[in-house]
């Protein structure tokens, strides 16, 4: 039995980045709505197409190449997301993907995969991204709504609010150890709980914080009579 790839996690820029979409149903429309998320140039190459994909088209946020795929699609792709119902026209395109070095996601087929799709947990600048390296994106799913209750939307605040004082760091004159620890100080736990009692969130957004931890809290344990 041949070993599992093991997939290198990194965070890439896609902005202005030719991204081709092989396919033009439900299952590729979301993958285009991550793409467009991330300013990618989508195009999508598909005789048909869903209505979510033929709007997108109407208001020119991709282009639509309406035939069936052709390697010469692939001219100055940055990546690409084989998303047909068809197994042999997804691996077709991974076959071609590979001979031209352009990294290819074959939906549903881990082992025509240059690079998988992870579940993403987001609040604002903050991404946390969850992949089982193609095992069970049932799993990597289950993770991230769990992650979704621990990591609520004053995070998105909180990280702006890091990210602002960590550049007024940079920028003082101080020695190496001095800034980190003055860096780590600033993303200490505690810091974070004096951000949160600063009221730096709307009420609404701390409502639904405390609605969160009360319901991690354990049930009280009843007295033994």
């Amino acid at each position: 039995m041949s070993k599992a790839p093991n997939f290198f996690p990194m965070l890439v820029r896609l902005t202005g980045r030719k991204c081709l979409v092989v396919g033009a149903g439900e299952i590729a429309a979301e993958k285009i709505a991550g793409l467009l998320i991330h300013g990618a140039q989508v195009e999508v190459v598909s005789p048909r197409a869903v209505e979510r994909i033929r709007k997108l088209v109407g208001q020119g946020k991709i282009v639509w190449r309406r035939r069936r795929f052709s390697p010469r699609d692939l001219d100055g792709a940055f990546l690409a997301v084989a998303a047909t119902n068809s197994s042999i026209v997804n691996q077709s395109v991974f076959r071609a993907c590979k001979a031209r070095g352009v990294l290819c996601n074959s939906v549903d087929d881990p082992v025509h995969c240059d690079f998988f799709y992870p579940a993403v947990v987001r609040r604002g600048p903050l991404q946390i991204a969850i992949s089982t390296n193609g095992q069970s994106p049932a799993l990597a799913a289950r993770l991230r709504r769990e992650l979704e209750t621990q990591f609520g939307p004053e995070w998105s605040d909180w990280v702006k609010h890091v990210g602002k004082h960590r550049r007024e760091i940079l920028e003082k004159r101080m020695s190496a150890k001095a800034r980190r620890e003055r860096l780590l100080e600033m993303a200490s736990p505690d810091q974070f709980q004096e951000f949160m009692r600063r009221g730096t969130i709307t009420k609404s957004e701390a409502a639904e914080v405390a609605a969160r931890r009360q319901a991690r809290r354990p049930p009280p344990r009843k007295s033994k009579s």
